[in-house]
């Protein structure tokens, strides 16, 4: 993990071929199943690695807890981040959301290719809901410009998503190029479907699913996806396939069904 104030992105010679990104966005409820009480980490991380994505974009990804690991037996030494993503997705950064007595929890990028740098963006409006933006710019291969991908966990309330969604709004628009790709995946907690007007209309970007299925992905709660709270938005890329994964195996795992997106770049 490295920081985007301390370093520039490397030059890269000037090519663009063909790239296709399989993509995961995953509120892991912190490696608990719906009920909070059984630690499902480990079947969490054998179901994502099945899924084969070379982005994933996790939620409440514990980054640090004392008291689990001596209530669990298989609660792991490394933390959630650095378990999940193994020796599969070899470059990953995390920033934690919310931090309290015995750890904090937060948002996790893991990628089979290599973060440039990243940045944490604090969404937060008040202290009892602390939520935020995690913002990574990746090196593609083949590909001359990088890729800015943002991880991000919105708040509970109406208010308070309009705030943070004018936030991401300055944040693309300050920090990403025009010209750059960009994905941006998450838990939008947008039950009332209002978010994606600013995304959309202002800066121009596309919900994978809206593309391939005409709507967004039912994906809450797991065991009978009745909310659309969870979103892949892209820019420059174009959505192929899309699934929403259900079923007895997901719906043990979190309160939430992971998405998945295949991008092409245009």
């Amino acid at each position: 993990m490295r920081n985007p104030k301390a370093e520039k992105a490397p030059h890269t010679a000037a090519r663009t071929e063909p790239v296709t990104l399989k993509v995961l966005s995953y509120n892991i409820h912190k490696g608990f199943g719906p009920s909070r009480l059984k630690l499902v980490l480990k079947e969490i991380k054998t179901a994502i690695q099945a899924v084969h994505a070379d982005l994933v974009l996790l939620q409440e990804v514990v980054g640090h807890h004392t008291s689990p690991s001596r209530q669990f037996d298989d609660w792991p030494d490394a933390s959630q981040f650095e378990y999940l993503a193994d020796s599969i997705w070899s470059h990953y950064a995390y920033a934690r959301n919310s931090a309290y007595a015995s750890g904090h929890h937060g948002n996790a990028i893991l990628s089979k290719y290599p973060i440039l740098f990243w940045e944490h963006i604090d969404l937060s409006t008040t202290r009892f809901d602390k939520k935020g933006l995690l913002h990574a710019i990746l090196d593609l291969p083949g590909h001359a410009t990088p890729t800015h991908a943002i991880c991000l966990h919105l708040g509970l309330f109406e208010a308070t998503r309009r705030a943070q969604t004018r936030a991401l709004c300055r944040r693309i628009e300050t920090a990403v190029p025009r010209t750059a790709p960009l994905i941006i995946g998450g838990d939008f907690n947008d039950w009332r479907q209002r978010v994606g007007h600013a995304l959309e209309g202002e800066l121009g970007l596309t919900e994978a699913f809206r593309a391939t299925q005409g709507h967004h992905a039912r994906s809450f709660p797991s065991w009978l996806p009745l909310l659309k709270l969870d979103r892949i938005y892209t820019r420059g890329f174009e959505s192929t396939a899309t699934r929403c994964l259900k079923g007895p195996l997901w719906r043990k795992l979190s309160d939430h069904a992971p998405i998945y997106a295949e991008l092409t770049l245009k």
